[in-house]
C-alpha cells in the first residue's frame, strides 16, 4: 500500500482487481436528503455543500479503487449531476451510485422525480446551461455514453475504465 499527498491510501492490487474484465463492483452508492426548493430560490447552503461533499467522496472511493485516472472527469459529471439534481429536481433524496462492471465506471444520479435533463444548445454569453453538454462531451471523450431512465428519474451515464500505462 502507498499513500498519497493528500493522506489517502491506496493499493495498486486492488486497483488491478477491480478493472479486471470479468469483476463487478459498488465502487459507491450514497443517499443524502435535501429540502425541495420553491421557485427560483436558491438551494439551501447545506443542500449546495453537500454536492461537494459527494465530490470529495468519490474522489477517495475512485483512488482506493485504483481508478485516478478517471478522478477529474468523474468528479465534473459527479458536480453536474448532482447539482442538477439538487436545482431542478424538487425532490427531498437523492443518491449517487457508482459501479465499475467488466471495464466501465457507471455513474447514476436518482432524484425519484419524473422528468429528463436534457443538453441544451446555449450561446456564448448565457450564464448556465452547460452542464450536460460537458457531461457529453466527456462521457464521448471517455468512450461511453449517457441518458435518463425511461421516466427520468435517474440520469446515468458510464465510461470506459481506460487500460493501465506500464
Amino acid at each position: 500500500m502507498t499513500t498519497d499527498q493528500g493522506g489517502a491510501v491506496a493499493s495498486a492490487a486492488v486497483g488491478e482487481h477491480y478493472r479486471s474484465s470479468d469483476h463487478t463492483s459498488d465502487v459507491m452508492d450514497t443517499r443524502f436528503a435535501i429540502a425541495p426548493r420553491s421557485g427560483d430560490a436558491p438551494p439551501r447552503v447545506q443542500d449546495a455543500y453537500q454536492v461537494g461533499v459527494m465530490r470529495r467522496i468519490a474522489a477517495a472511493k475512485l483512488r482506493y479503487y485504483g481508478l485516478n485516472m478517471l478522478i477529474d472527469e468523474v468528479l465534473l459529471i459527479v458536480s453536474e449531476l448532482l447539482t442538477n439534481a439538487v436545482l431542478h429536481s424538487g425532490t427531498r433524496q437523492i443518491t449517487l451510485s457508482l459501479r465499475l462492471d467488466h471495464g466501465v465506471l457507471h455513474i447514476a444520479v436518482a432524484d425519484g422525480m419524473p422528468g429528463s435533463a436534457r443538453r441544451k444548445d446555449v450561446d456564448g454569453n448565457a450564464e448556465s446551461g452547460r452542464g450536460l453538454a460537458l457531461v457529453d462531451a466527456l462521457v464521448q471523450e471517455n468512450g461511453g455514453r449517457w441518458g435518463t431512465s425511461g421516466d427520468g428519474s435517474e440520469t446515468w451515464c458510464s465510461l470506459v475504465v481506460p487500460p493501465e500505462q506500464p
